[in-house]
């Protein structure tokens, strides 16, 4: 019996990909994405488009369509497209229509059978900072629910395997119940599931970005127990991905210019592109002079080795009221150690969380920076807003560690 060449994989509550995109990278085949997000779900059909546009030697027209030279309709009709884009499915998984789309997802598989699922619900409901900031502690969200809706896919298509993603503070959610519901229906599912909580950093991500891997495998499936994750051994610091960028000052930068990296270890690691030199998204948001000040004053502290607290300020630049709480509203990102802090939605609303550490550039980072921070490709087009970017980066799973969990899980599978 000859062994498939390709796993088939669908994803769920996908956002922007970043899990697809391990999963890609490592060989898979994905039937369908899931995602209620349009802007997430423009990004997705873009990311689709440019794999194929790769792997036919096209390439000339994905940077046509970087550039503005042509647009999405021409990119899709003169390259035969439609299948790519049809792949993402634009929609909230409800009980309203959980049985519509099994049956298109069904469509798509055609007479394949599904290898795995991936995925994870909005992680809000679940997050520390998600409960502490509702007054009514996240009780009436129906995202706490969405992993019902997982669970019926798991019983429609009958996976071997499937990896469900979510922030920690899952573990303590509803005092535990949340996750031990989950794990119970996942069961009468058929499934044997065991979890771990992993920091990204700790395989070559250069943030710390801690989150929970749930894995279940069908109890047929011959597999036996969680999957060994080895840990990867680097050296390279955050200054390694963000510091051979153009220098910018608040308010500079442009949607996309021709760009060619001089680092090796990018390259190796897959961050930059030789067949695609452009440099997308480095634009810095524009910040008041208050600000300015302000991030002048943060790195130098930085420069100290510390973090400058709000009541630190001089009295002028303050203008919250709020003097004994969020005191670390202004945080400079450590270009010298080995990971950043996490990178978060939050991102989208200010910069001022996620500061550049060179003074002379004195500004926020830019959507390429946070993108490098989460391993994302120079290559890897995100749709919408800046505002809409910045979130969805700061939602997404780092590929760089989605791609080390799909090659482990494809080696269960072989």
């Amino acid at each position: 019996m000859c062994k498939k060449s390709k796993f088939t994989v669908i994803d769920l509550f996908c956002g922007a990909g970043g899990l697809s995109e391990g999963f890609l990278s490592a060989g898979c085949d994905l039937i369908a994405h899931v995602e209620m997000d349009k802007d997430a779900c423009d990004t997705i059909r873009t990311r689709m488009a440019y794999h194929t546009l790769r792997r036919t030697g096209k390439l000339g027209e994905y940077r046509k369509y970087l550039l503005g030279k042509i647009d999405r309709e021409t990119l899709v009709h003169n390259n035969n497209l439609e299948k790519e884009f049809d792949s993402v499915i634009q929609a909230e998984i409800s009980q309203d229509n959980i049985k519509d789309l099994i049956m298109d997802v069904k469509k798509r598989l055609g007479d394949g059978r599904l290898d795995m699922i991936i995925g994870g619900p909005p992680c809000q409901a679940y997050s520390h900072i998600g409960r502490s900031s509702d007054k009514k502690r996240m009780r009436r969200d129906k995202r706490k629910f969405l992993y019902q809706y997982y669970v019926e896919f798991l019983r429609a298509f009958r996976p071997k395997l499937f990896v469900f993603e979510n922030v920690p503070g899952l573990l303590n959610a509803g005092g535990g119940v949340y996750l031990k519901n989950m794990r119970q229906m996942m069961k009468r599912a058929g499934y044997t599931t065991d979890y771990q909580v992993f920091n990204t950093s700790d395989f070559g991500v250069p943030q710390n970005r801690k989150r929970i891997i749930l894995i279940g495998w069908r109890r047929d499936s011959g597999i036996s127990q969680y999957p060994n994750f080895e840990t990867v051994k680097r050296t390279y610091k955050v200054a390694d991905f963000i510091g051979d960028l153009p220098k910018l000052h608040a308010g500079e930068g442009s949607k996309c210019v021709s760009y060619q990296s001089r680092s090796s270890l990018l390259r190796r690691l897959g961050i930059t592109d030789r067949e695609l030199p452009l440099i997308i998204d480095h634009s810095a948001r524009p910040q008041s002079r208050r600000d300015l000040e302000i991030y002048k004053i943060a790195v130098k502290k930085k420069n100290y080795g510390r973090n400058i607290r709000y009541n630190e300020l001089p009295e002028k630049l303050k203008t919250h009221k709020n003097r004994t709480a969020f005191l670390d509203r202004f945080k400079v990102v450590d270009h010298l150690a080995p990971a950043s802090h996490t990178i978060i939605a939050h991102i989208a609303k200010d910069g001022h969380y996620y500061i550049h550490p060179d003074i002379k550039q004195n500004r926020s980072l830019t959507v390429r920076e946070a993108a490098r921070l989460q391993t994302f490709p120079d290559n890897y087009f995100f749709e919408g807003t800046k505002t809409s970017k910045f979130k969805q980066i700061g939602n997404a799973v780092p590929p760089m560690f989605s791609k080390l969990v799909a090659e482990e899980l494809i080696h269960l599978l072989k």
